[in-house]
């Protein structure tokens, strides 16, 4: 049984999140090192401004085992998954132990329910190309192809 629920003061897990949701199969930088570098840094630093938003996953016992998120970026600092500076770009990461578990599922359908009801008009994502079976479960959750940049591939979902 898994609860979610709105991020608190777990920083250091958001950052452990974000760092799992970076799909790098082979010679993956440290977590201190990869969430420093320009690209990545922008998903994190200063958190907590307008349009930021998380939601945790915990398990029965009330651990951390999973989060999901949203970030809105505009045309100076656009993300990977950019599509506009009003639509927000989700990242999300579970925890290797419960993964296949459906926590994922669980934590997508309540941040696409929480854009919805913020009012925003879509949602985005981008997701490595090699990383299939993310791509079918974007897909399943009503997720479209939107563009392909280099190795990414950028989805959206329209409410």
């Amino acid at each position: 049984m898994f609860t979610i629920r709105n991020f608190e003061n777990e920083f250091e897990f958001f950052q452990d999140m974000l760092y799992e949701s970076i799909h790098i199969p082979e010679n993956k930088p440290s977590k201190e090192v990869l969430l420093i570098s320009p690209d990545i840094r922008k998903y994190h630093e200063g958190w907590g401004r307008k349009g930021d938003k998380a939601l945790i996953a915990v398990d029965a016992e009330n651990k951390t085992v999973g989060a999901v998120w949203y970030r809105l970026f505009d045309d100076n600092n656009k993300s990977y998954g950019y599509i506009d500076g009003n639509t927000p770009e989700i990242g999300m990461a579970v925890s290797k132990e419960v993964r296949g578990r459906g926590v994922g599922t669980l934590l997508m359908h309540n941040i696409i329910q929480q854009a919805k009801d913020e009012g925003y008009n879509a949602i985005s994502l981008s997701v490595d190309l090699e990383n299939s079976s993310a791509i079918h479960i974007y897909q399943k959750l009503g997720f479209k192809d939107y563009e392909v940049v280099g190795t990414s591939k950028t989805m959206i979902y329209k409410f």
